[in-house]
């Protein structure tokens, strides 16, 4: 697929049933349709969620199917006055990958955080993921750190 045949958009509050195939395909890309479907937020939230300043959707988009997407949050700095944008999400449908997309994405929030005046994008990545860690490895500069989850309740 070339770059043409998939255009690369910023989700607005209008863009609910974008999203919504964003999330549908994350389940899918991820393996995981019960966490991405199964409790799916109100149209009304997700327009509050890609109205807000700080939550980021990107979808890539082949004609109105969702073949990428990516979800990052901008976190705001107290130490300074300046940000950075955390990728909590980034797939590509499995007959689209290999094909430029996740760098486009990838691209297009660099865009975006650029206007924002982030200083940083950050993602994490699994040890076994070896794509995204290939990808991720061609486009920044690895560290090494342990991710503690800690529990709510």
């Amino acid at each position: 697929m070339a770059a043409d045949s998939f255009t690369i958009r910023r989700l607005g509050p209008d863009d609910v049933a974008v999203m919504e195939g964003m999330s549908t395909m994350f389940g899918h890309a991820f393996s995981e349709p019960e966490t991405y479907g199964g409790a799916r937020p109100s149209a009304e939230y997700l327009r509050r969620l890609l109205g807000g300043d700080n939550f980021i959707a990107v979808a890539a988009l082949r004609g109105d199917e969702v073949v990428g997407g990516l979800a990052a949050y901008e976190l705001r700095k107290f130490e300074q006055e300046r940000s950075e944008i955390y990728i909590y999400d980034l797939a590509v449908a499995a007959p689209y990958r290999r094909q430029g997309i996740a760098t486009a994405l990838i691209s297009q929030l660099k865009v975006i955080a650029g206007a924002r005046g982030a200083y940083v994008i950050y993602v994490q990545a699994d040890l076994q993921d070896l794509p995204a860690i290939e990808l991720y490895t061609r486009l920044g500069t690895r560290e090494d750190v342990l991710h503690f989850d800690i529990a709510v309740t």
